[in-house]
């Protein structure tokens, strides 16, 4: 009987923790871009669209790890070596470069705010009521 308690304890603390990394990534915007589609945020991230709405995009991506796990999954259905050689053979062949890499939300945040025309993303718990978030 303790052993199926120790399991079942055991069973709803691995649920629990694997709930709390699921929080969603938003994608925040300069206050300049409009909301915009996961397709579009998806050729953003991938070098195809350098201008929204005759505006030059600039992205940025965290360092690899959870938050970019997460939203290399939803918007470009990756993971990071795939995406990691997609920019390798771009940059090879001469098509871009891979979007700048930031270290934290707080440089992301930042970076996006200062940059007109810049896109990153954050966790949502990350989020701040003045952010411009451009799709979620």
């Amino acid at each position: 009987m303790m052993k199926f308690k120790l399991k079942l304890i055991s069973a709803l603390l691995a649920l629990a923790i694997g709930e709390a990394h699921a929080e969603n990534v938003v994608v925040i915007g300069h206050a300049g871009l409009s909301k915009l589609n996961a397709n579009t945020v998806q050729r953003i991230f991938t070098g195809k669209v350098i201008e929204v709405d005759g505006m030059h995009v600039t992205a940025v991506n965290h360092k690899a790890g959870a938050v970019r796990d997460r939203f290399l999954q939803r918007y470009l259905n990756q993971k990071d070596d795939k995406y990691t050689a997609y920019w390798t053979v771009r940059r090879f062949i001469g098509k871009g470069i891979p979007p700048k890499e930031l270290s934290s939300a707080a440089e992301v945040i930042s970076f996006v705010q200062t940059t007109p025309g810049a896109i990153g993303y954050i966790d949502e718990n990350e989020l701040k009521p003045d952010l411009n978030v451009v799709s979620r």
